[in-house]
């Protein structure tokens, strides 16, 4: 999430009441998780695992829960509590607006462009030409659609992520701040949910479609021209490339990397990135005509048990 105008280091340590390393005026712009930041953001870390990724990152500064020494160039915000500190800042910078109509005022909705009644559209939304909103559909704040979108009843675009932090009485809950983007061309069938992002955009690639009730996670990518059969569910933060086909009831783990034209069969378990247009299957996937052998040499088992008795 970029801020509406850029804010010092100061100005930011007075919001979440830290001290910090680096210059008063040094530049701040965002805040993003570390797999999307870029130069003027925040990222934070709260444990020793990922201080080097994060201080190592594109962010140029860094909200971490230990004094360490600070990378040339970037600035440190020290805290005891980085989670806590990074959902003030969302919060701050990006409050919760309450919707007092069906339709928000401020939403933009292209030529040709038709709401069935019981559609929820909130705000800053933004929809573009010839598009189909079947009724009952709840688009959250800041959704982008693009041109020729049908989207069909029940489904919701722009929920929380599904993001938590174990704390010793309970679950907390990382603010989002991202929003949703559907391209041109896309088809999202019935009871769909797609997740807004953390902090940056949920993305579905354009001429993707969307069977029912299939979900996708927060910051998840889906690139051009996908399919994803109903029942898929999608983690967050992965990235799906072009023509890629999830065949039903497909489960794909987070943070991995489904490579141009791969297909995954129906029922698989994705734990691991993909090779280009291969074909994996089982749970765990692997790649589908290995599985096939192991099911043939399985199927006769039976009969080599037989000959050894």
């Amino acid at each position: 999430m970029k801020f509406p105008q850029t804010h010092t280091l100061k100005q930011i340590a007075t919001i979440i009441n830290t001290p910090f390393v680096g210059a008063e005026n040094f530049p701040v712009l965002g805040i993003n998780e570390i797999h999307v930041v870029t130069p003027g953001d925040i990222v934070f870390v709260d444990h020793p695992k990922y201080y080097d990724a994060a201080l190592n990152s594109a962010a140029t500064v860094v909200l971490i829960n230990k004094q360490v020494e600070c990378p040339e160039g970037k600035a440190l915000l020290i805290s005891d509590d980085p989670f806590r500190d990074f959902n003030k800042l969302a919060t701050y910078f990006k409050p919760f607006e309450a919707a007092h109509k069906n339709v928000s005022d401020s939403s933009i909705i292209g030529k040709n462009t038709i709401i069935q009644p019981n559609v929820f559209i909130g705000n800053n939304v933004v929809i573009g030409d010839n598009c189909l909103i079947h009724p009952n559909v709840s688009i959250y704040d800041d959704t982008v659609i693009g041109n020729n979108v049908t989207i069909h009843s029940g489904s919701v675009l722009g929920a929380d992520a599904f993001y938590y932090k174990n704390r010793p009485e309970y679950r907390d809950k990382l603010i989002s701040s991202g929003n949703v983007v559907i391209q041109d061309n896309v088809d999202i069938g019935a009871l769909c949910t797609i997740d807004k992002g953390v902090s940056a955009s949920t993305t579905i690639g354009a001429g993707t479609k969307l069977d029912n009730q299939v979900q996708i996670g927060h910051d998840t990518t889906i690139g051009k021209k996908c399919l994803l059969a109903s029942q898929v569910g999608v983690a967050g933060c992965v990235v799906i490339e072009d023509n890629v086909i999830l065949w039903g009831q497909v489960g794909v783990k987070s943070g991995i990397t489904i490579a141009k034209g791969t297909e995954i069969f129906a029922q698989s378990g994705l734990g691991h990135s993909t090779d280009e247009n291969k074909k994996y299957f089982g749970s765990p996937a692997v790649e589908a005509r290995e599985r096939f052998k192991e099911m043939a040499y399985i199927r006769k088992l039976p009969e080599l048990i037989k000959k050894l008795k």
